[in-house]
């Protein structure tokens, strides 16, 4: 599996989760990207990290409320989900990207967040 996310399940509404995403081949220098998707829903992008981590963008739906972050010598991507929503609902993906790519190439298989009411 080139990406392999953990740390999904099932929360109550106003709670918290912390997404991991790791990988021994693809991390590298890559852009960092988390996106999910939600039952009869397309996927849509959440967060995204450059290298260095010094820049960090998130769709409009969880700015404020979910941080990403990174750890180049773990080769690990996080995604803190706080204040989750039942919206949240839906399987998150980690993806990863070299920087002259615009899209994203690399895909790990998901992780379900399922946030209740």
């Amino acid at each position: 599996v080139p990406l392999a996310e953990s740390g999904g399940g099932l929360v109550q509404a106003g709670g918290s989760l912390r997404l991991s995403c790791t990988s021994d081949k693809f991390f590298g220098s890559n852009i960092m990207g988390w996106f999910r998707q939600a039952p009869g829903k397309e996927r849509e992008f959440t967060a995204a990290i450059d290298y260095s981590g010094g820049t960090t963008k998130y769709a409009d739906s969880v700015d404020g409320r979910f941080h990403i972050s990174r750890d180049n010598a773990r080769n690990t991507v996080y995604l803190q989900m706080n204040n989750l929503k039942p919206e949240d609902t839906a399987v998150y993906y980690c993806a990863a990207r070299p920087a002259w790519l615009s899209v994203y190439n690399i895909w790990g298989r998901g992780t379900q967040v399922t946030v209740s009411s």
